[in-house]
């Protein structure tokens, strides 16, 4: 063995490498999800229902519980039923497999119930969340890729503010790499994709700058309560199933925090029919 191979990586070099697979799995990934959210209707409900079944399973290895049927089946088998519901067009459907689906996971569970069930919830609300945001045929899309166009911007611009900036910690006892620099390069990055979507007219620039930076916070909270659940159980990543990002849960943790207020705010406005157009008044 050779004393370069000998020789264990510096921080700087792990933090390149880190960054390159982030920007591979970036380059990848991103694209396939901005085409599939275009083509929308059950294309888009499966994607949605495959990574939502991913977040239980992975929320449930996080927690402990994966390894039991009692928690794992019933959630899978209520998320796989809910999602065939919404690519059928059966909201109450879905809805009501979902309520199922979570009696079941919280009474089945054999230990850490609240915590199977609450991670049943995020799963549940992040499945119904994503398909309505997308669900309007003359505004979804836009709307829906605003949402990732905000959260991407949150989590790229803190990535780089934080690395080079770097200066006090956000919230050190839930998640001590997080600085005050990164999140408000997250915020600024928000902020500038709301700007470009006023910019070209999908909106006036009041409304979306105030909604870009409503889910910058959201979606960085988000992202703060998955850091709290992995430290609450001494866990780093979720899974390493995407290179340089951990897990799905990982990933998509302020997404899933963005997208279910940005369904929420729609909601308000339109109701389940109107979520897309109400998300943004074009």
């Amino acid at each position: 063995m050779t004393e370069s191979e000998a020789t264990p990586p510096t921080p700087a070099e792990q933090g390149a490498r880190n960054l390159l697979m982030r920007v591979l799995a970036a380059v990848v990934l991103a694209p396939i999800a901005i085409i599939i959210a275009w083509l929308g209707g059950w294309l888009w409900a499966l994607l949605v229902m495959l990574a939502t079944i991913g977040l239980y399973l992975e929320w449930l290895t996080i927690v402990g519980l994966v390894r039991e049927w009692r928690a794992t089946v019933p959630g899978v088998a209520a998320l796989a039923i809910a999602g065939i519901c919404l690519i059928a067009g059966r909201l109450d459907a879905a809805l009501i497999a979902l309520g199922i689906g979570l009696v079941a996971v919280a009474v089945l569970s054999p230990e850490r119930r609240s915590w199977s069930a609450t991670g049943f919830v995020y799963a549940a609300a992040a499945e119904i969340a994503s398909v309505l945001v997308r669900q309007d045929a003359a505004n979804g899309f836009a709307a829906l890729f605003f949402v990732l166009l905000v959260v991407w911007a949150a989590d790229i611009g803190g990535y780089f503010a934080g690395r080079g900036i770097g200066g006090p910690k956000l919230w050190p006892r839930v998640s001590p790499k997080k600085t005050w620099a990164g999140a408000i390069g997250g915020f600024i990055g928000s902020l500038a994709v709301a700007g470009i979507f006023a910019a070209v007219g999908a909106g006036k620039a009041g409304h979306l700058l105030g909604l870009g930076a409503f889910l910058s916070v959201i979606s960085q909270l988000g992202d703060l309560f998955e850091s709290a659940v992995k430290r609450r159980f001494g866990v780093k990543d979720s899974s390493h199933i995407i290179p340089g990002h951990g897990g799905l849960l990982d990933r998509l943790d302020g997404f899933v925090a963005a997208v279910v207020v940005a369904a929420i705010l729609g909601f308000l406005r339109g109701g389940a029919d109107g979520v897309g157009s109400g998300l943004m008044i074009w």
